[in-house]
Order: C-alpha cells, then structure tokens, then sequence
C-alpha cells in the first residue's frame, strides 16, 4: 500500500498534491518536498472545505510538515497559510514583496480602488461577493521573508529564488541548480498562459513585466518544471515560447479590433471573449486593461479621458 495514498511521486522525495477548490482554475499543484526535518509545502491551494477536508486527509497519512513557502500571495496560493499556522504550527515564508502584496490587499481602500478603475474602464461593477470572497486569504502574518536570489532549503535541497513579476508583482520561481528542477508558480503553465493582469494600483506595466519574467527563466536549463496548474513541463523554454507567441497574438488582436475606432476596454473584452457573465467578467477584462497600457506605454494605441471613461485608439 502506498505510504502518502493522496500524493503523486514526481521525483525522489518530490510529491504532488493536487487541490480541489470551487472557484477559479478549480485545481491547483501543491508540491511537498521530504527532508529530514520533515516536509516543505509549497503552496496549499484555497481555505475551501474541499481543500482543508484534502490536506486533513494528507496529514493523517503520517507526515511531518517542517515549514510552508508560498511562491505569491494569490488566494489559490495562499488561502491556508492561516490554517497550517493555527492548526498545525507550521511556520509560513514568503517574499517580503508578496507580504507587501498582503497588506495591500487588507487596505479597505484597495475595494474603492478596484471599483473606480473599473468604471473608468467602462465595465460592469463587480459583485461585492467577489470582492468580499478573498478577504479570508490574506489574513495571515509570516513567520519570515526571502528576498530575489536568495537560497531557500525545500526538503534537503537547495533552491534558487527567482523574482518573476508579471502573472502578479511578487511572483517567484524557485531553482534547484543540481537538479535542474524549477517550480515556476503560476508564472509558467502547461497548455494555456497565466492571466496577466493589474491587482493593485500600485501595477504598472505588467505585460512588459511578464515577457522581462519570461526571458529570464530561459537561463536556467531545466529538466522538470512544476507548475501551480495542470501538467507538468519538460520543455521549459519551448513552453516559454509558444507563451510568448500567444501574448503578441493576442496583443496584435487588439490592435486589429481597435483598428480606427476607439474603444473602451470592455468594448475590446467583448471584443475578444464575446459576452461574458457577472461572475466570469473579471478575469479577461483585468488582462485586456493590461494589456492596453502595454500596447499605449509601447506608442500602438493612445487612451483619453472623456467623461469619466478612457477610449482608445491607434497611436499617434
């Protein structure tokens, strides 16, 4: 009988864990990495009851967690952080950039933020459920930080940290060098491209972000790459390419539907992804709004201000 029956052996003392929650991608990869101390986590998935009900089940089966280590504070991440504190005394690390992301995402002030950016935008305003329905995720005090390229010890191992803005600002990678194995988070996915989006307003550019991200992981020659959603990845930098072709072909898409009539962002969401729900707008409509600063910052397009919404239009 299997010693771990709810985790997949990806490599010696490497495990998955795939976590089931109700919202958003519905599944994420958690990674567990045996040491002699015990087992690092790697992100934990959602603080839904499907996901706390899975890793209660884990833990039953015998293991001893050493510490959590988050690669970014988005709450299919970091939505437990709290849980494995209180519950099981398990000490949390993240980047010091992503405890700045989680004080951010506590100020009420971000709610007044989010709802002014998106009307400016010509969009539906968002249900407060939304809003509301991440608050839980980030009400959690690390027990410390790591900075970019610093080393972090998952398991016995070693592992290089990478910062990798771009999928949101305090994304990191992590690197084993001996091994060639790179968790790459939610920065690099199999078979589809991570959303790109602006979370704060402290954001600016993180289309330009991402591609920057991208090219940087093309210097760490990687045998196996762990993903925070769906498959594993054994041609990192092919993956990295076709993820890049995707972002230009989406952002000359743009191009195309702007054409020589202005737009408001939501006219060019449409525009792309046909109608969308009140529940399934948020996500699209925050990567087409990136995507249109990257294509203005870049001179294609040119935005005004016209009571109270920016249009766009082909640059000047």
């Amino acid at each position: 009988m299997d010693q771990y029956p709810t985790l997949t052996k990806i490599a010696e003392d490497i495990y998955q864990l795939v976590v089931r929650y109700p919202f958003g991608m519905f599944e994420m990869n958690s990674y567990l990495f045996r040491g002699e101390k015990g087992f690092t986590i790697v992100d934990t998935g959602s603080e839904a009851k499907e996901s706390i009900d899975l890793w209660k089940k884990t833990l039953a089966s015998g293991i001893t967690v050493e510490k959590l280590v988050l690669t970014h504070s988005h709450p299919d991440h970091c939505g437990l952080a709290r849980w494995f504190q209180e519950n099981h005394h398990v000490p949390v690390y993240i980047s010091s950039l992503g405890y700045q992301e989680l004080q951010k995402k506590r100020d009420n002030n971000r709610v007044n933020w989010l709802h002014n950016f998106l009307k400016s935008h010509d969009c539906p305003e968002l249900s407060q459920n939304v809003v509301n329905s991440e608050a839980a995720a980030y009400e959690f005090e690390p027990d410390g930080v790591f900075e970019d390229q610093q080393t972090i010890k998952l398991g016995n191992d070693t592992y290089e940290t990478i910062w990798t803005p771009g999928h949101s600002y305090d994304h990191f990678c992590l690197y084993n060098h001996n091994d060639q194995v790179m968790l790459t988070g939610d920065h690099v996915l199999f078979g589809l491209s991570p959303i790109v989006a602006l979370w704060t307003e402290n954001d600016e550019n993180p289309i330009k972000d991402n591609f920057s991200s991208l090219e940087k992981l093309k210097a760490y020659p990687t045998k196996l790459a762990l993903p925070g959603h769906g498959e594993l990845i054994y041609n990192l930098n092919d993956r990295i390419d076709e993820m890049i072709k995707s972002h230009n072909y989406r952002l000359q898409q743009i191009l195309n539907f702007v054409g020589s009539e202005e737009k408001t962002a939501w006219q060019v969401c449409q525009d792309i992804y046909g109608s969308l729900s009140n529940t399934k707008f948020f996500a699209p409509l925050m990567a087409t709004i990136a995507r249109l600063i990257f294509l203005e910052k870049s001179g294609e397009l040119h935005s005004e201000l016209r009571s109270g919404k920016l249009y766009y239009s082909p640059g000047i």
